[in-house]
């Protein structure tokens, strides 16, 4: 059988198109700055709440940005207790392969993919957000190797629940200066969550970009719980105050360094019904309130939230209403990150 590959044309790599479009000294600064503080966070020096919230994915720039300005805002209200890293995810795992993969693939949802044109828009949207709100933002890493075209604005990584058991992601994980999201797998089973934190903690030699490279261990990589799916495609929540706790028991008996838990707040701890993420921060803090250990260890909270309440198909036109999973609408966001802010 004949080859089926088609090799349509070499993409520019990461140093050749931070080449062609370089970040200015104030963009550096600030995520200079915004590094250190994040690292305190996960480090205990610093007790704010981690708070990643944004959309569930980023599918236009105009609306995105409106979405960060007015976070923006609220920020500033709650900067004593919160620590906002926003939600810029421009890849999207496809469980089926098929369906709109993110900006990377299509900047234009209702076009064809272009990955060049993707590669250039992710990266000049990710600078407009840093240059005109001050954040540096968080990314799912579903491609390790295109990490680098992004690698000088992140503040965060997530490795998703399909990702966590892939060696090359635990291994790119462990090297990449900024704290690293293990989710749990679709399946649930933490031990293969706590491995993947190991491995990423730990240092690494391996191939990368056709080069051998060695990774001094990430202590940043820490986990977050998205609740699973049963054998019958039933989804069950790891939230709760037993499912904390036990984490916490694991990092002790592993002896990993900065123990740390992102509760992810949709997803199957949700049942992506995006309503119920309200109540699933409370029901966190609610634990965090009775439990020493587990005030300790949850860092923050991962919201799926837009302009819009809800989701609608490509094609629809509602600006600012998530293409993807349905997200929480601008309003009820903004009153549950004061909310979270009292609480």
């Amino acid at each position: 059988m004949e080859m089926q590959m088609e090799f349509r044309r070499k993409l520019p790599i990461p140093q050749e198109l931070k080449q062609q479009f370089p970040l200015s000294q104030e963009i550096r600064d600030i995520k200079e700055a915004r590094d250190k503080e994040i690292e305190a966070i996960f480090t205990g020096k610093d007790q704010r709440f981690l708070l990643i919230i944004g959309p569930c994915s980023a599918d236009r720039e105009d609306a995105v940005l409106e979405y960060m300005t007015r976070l923006a805002k609220v920020q500033e209200k709650v900067k004593d207790k919160i620590f906002i890293i926003p939600r810029v995810y421009t890849n999207k795992p496809r469980t089926k392969g098929v369906g709109y993969k993110g900006m990377l693939h299509q900047p234009d949802p209702e076009k064809k993919e272009d990955m060049l044109a993707g590669i250039i828009a992710i990266r000049e949207m990710h600078s407009r957000v840093v240059k005109e709100t001050g954040f540096t933002c968080a990314e799912e890493m579903l491609y390790p190797e295109n990490h680098r075209y992004l690698s000088d604005l992140l503040a965060y990584v997530a490795i998703g629940a399909r990702s966590v058991e892939d060696q090359q992601h635990r291994m790119v994980a462990s090297g990449i200066g900024i704290p690293a999201g293990m989710k749990n797998p679709t399946s649930g089973d933490i031990s293969v969550m706590m491995n993947s934190i190991t491995a990423a903690q730990s240092e690494q030699t391996f191939l990368y970009r056709g080069w051998e490279v060695h990774t001094t261990g990430n202590p940043m990589a820490h986990a977050i719980l998205r609740g699973y799916v049963d054998n019958y495609g039933r989804s069950h929540p790891n939230y709760h105050y037993e499912d904390l706790i036990y984490v916490s028991e694991q990092y002790k008996k592993l002896g990993l360094q900065n123990p740390a838990v992102i509760v992810d707040c949709n997803h199957s701890n949700s049942g992506k019904q995006y309503m119920e993420q309200i109540r699933i921060a409370k029901d966190v803090l609610h634990s965090m309130h009775v439990s020493p250990d587990i005030a300790k260890i949850v860092k923050g909270l991962m919201i799926e939230s837009y302009l819009v309440d809800g989701s609608q198909k490509i094609g629809d036109g509602v600006y600012g209403k998530s293409i993807t999973d349905p997200c929480l609408g601008w309003e009820k966001s903004e009153k549950l990150i004061y909310d979270i802010a009292d609480g």
